[in-house]
């Protein structure tokens, strides 16, 4: 069996990592070692979905999970709902009947996206409870429940229509105090689709000749706002988002194929456009939102 190590922080830093090693990974049964993951977020579990979702389709076997030893890990790992979206994708064994621990905030459990009904559901859940979540965790005005749904609901639309396959959506929000000192929202989506690189290509890609690719691909699509559309009202959900977490001071990658694209703010320090990635399908999309700093009175 081939064993691919998942590093010890598995979020949204280290999750094209893994993706990579799961196009790397030697034809045959694999085994994601995960005994030492001593943290996971979204991006994280989404992004092993995605891992295990590519490699059972090469081998038409579902590659084993090796559960993280650190006791608090997959307890929270079931509380995200990871093990009931890892069936038939995974080969986990038994699920852990005991819950994790650590400050944080469910928003959503990682939900399977496949229809326009999925979409709405998640939407119609969120906005539920994003409320206090948005207005006193992350100190946002109440009318940014209504912006945040947009989000979220552009996102999983994302999934539908340029994708055409399914995916999973999650968010949580955690306090960073030591990194930046304040509660922040994670926002994971991921699909194994035909990425931005395919959905754009019949429209743009002859303008582009032999530019065209990955990078090319997001730059159009996250920068400049073209969509697979011929009509240029339609299609701008990308360049909304990205408006909207400006906005926030938020940050925004997506990666599709062999490029990640990001709109990084000053607390960020990720590259804004990296290349030469593995050529893993569809498009993986994260999104932090930070909370806002308090006002000091004078």
């Amino acid at each position: 069996m081939n064993v691919v190590p998942l590093p010890s922080s598995l979020d949204y830093r280290t999750v094209d990592e893994v993706l990579d090693a799961a196009v790397q990974a030697p034809e045959g049964r694999v085994l994601l070692d995960g005994r030492h993951v001593r943290w996971v977020d979204p991006n994280g579990m989404v992004g092993l979905l995605s891992a295990g979702q590519f490699l059972r389709g090469r081998t038409g076997v579902p590659p084993r999970f090796q559960m993280p030893e650190h006791p608090e890990v997959p307890g929270y790992m079931a509380r995200m709902g990871f093990f009931q979206a890892a069936e038939g994708i995974l080969e986990t064994g038994q699920p852990p009947s005991r819950r994790g621990g650590g400050e944080s905030a469910v928003l959503l459990e990682i939900t399977p996206i496949s229809t326009n009904a999925d979409v709405h559901e998640v939407v119609d859940r969120v906005q539920s409870t994003a409320g206090s979540i948005l207005s006193e965790t992350l100190r946002y005005p109440l009318s940014a429940v209504v912006q945040f749904s947009v989000i979220l609901s552009e996102v999983c639309q994302n999934i539908l229509e340029h994708a055409e396959a399914p995916g999973w959506v999650a968010a949580q929000a955690y306090n960073w105090q030591k990194r930046l000192g304040r509660h922040v929202l994670v926002i994971a989506v991921s699909d194994l689709g035909r990425g931005f690189r395919g959905s754009l290509a019949p429209e743009h890609s002859a303008r582009f000749g032999d530019r065209w690719g990955d990078a090319t691909a997001l730059e159009a699509a996250f920068i400049h706002g073209l969509t697979r559309f011929p009509d240029s009202h339609r299609g701008q959900g990308i360049q909304q988002i990205r408006k909207q977490v400006r906005r926030w001071e938020g940050s925004i990658s997506i990666r599709s194929g062999t490029a990640r694209i990001a709109d990084v703010p000053e607390w960020d320090d990720s590259p804004p456009l990296r290349e030469g990635l593995e050529p893993f399908p569809g498009a993986q999309i994260h999104i932090i939102l930070p909370g806002r700093v308090p006002e000091t009175g004078s």
